[in-house]
């Protein structure tokens, strides 16, 4: 479902993000295949430093159809930017990547945060958020980032995903599926 960034998929990947319902939601935009290239480049080797973390997301075929990046890696927090290609929209893809990223992340990785912020009229991302569980909505409990997000004016709405929160859904995922499992024995 995730594998991590390389230059063989470039070509497809920079098709799927030019598409006009994709591309202004896309943090890193660039304007050309080539610029897209060198984006790829500079984000493997942020990866090296430590930066960022980026994955290519995956259909069932290993086709890559998106992008999934940790960006403004600072104190084990960072920001999450995910996008996939709108061929790819509507067909239940996000959450899996979302939820093998944050495996990797927390459980590999030492990130404790994941934050988000969502451009107000991008109602799509806003509706995939709000489904996950273990999104915590923070416009008001992180109100000094939300006001550095937005000095500008309202612009995003921020939403946080704190490690123990996601790993207690997974908890409460697995416990209800071994409660299913024991009452089928039973």
């Amino acid at each position: 479902m995730l594998k991590k960034r390389d230059l063989h998929e470039s070509h497809v990947l920079y098709e799927l993000m030019a598409h006009p319902d994709v591309f202004p939601f896309v943090r890193q935009k660039v304007r050309s295949y080539e610029e897209f290239l060198f984006m790829t480049k500079q984000t493997i080797e942020a990866e090296e430093r430590g930066e960022l973390i980026s994955r290519t997301i995956l259909d069932e075929w290993g086709i890559p159809i998106g992008m999934i990046t940790l960006f403004d890696i600072e104190d084990n927090c960072g920001f999450l930017g995910t996008w996939i290609g709108k061929p790819y929209h509507g067909k239940g893809y996000n959450r899996p990547a979302k939820d093998a990223f944050f495996k990797e992340l927390f459980n590999e990785l030492g990130i404790e945060t994941v934050f988000m912020r969502i451009r107000e009229e991008n109602i799509r991302s806003i509706k995939a958020a709000e489904k996950l569980p273990y999104v915590i909505k923070a416009n008001e409990t992180r109100k000094s980032m939300y006001a550095q997000l937005n000095e500008n004016g309202a612009v995003y709405d921020l939403y946080e995903i704190p490690k123990d929160q996601y790993t207690l859904f997974l908890l409460q995922k697995d416990l209800s599926y071994a409660d299913f499992l024991y009452l089928l024995e039973a």
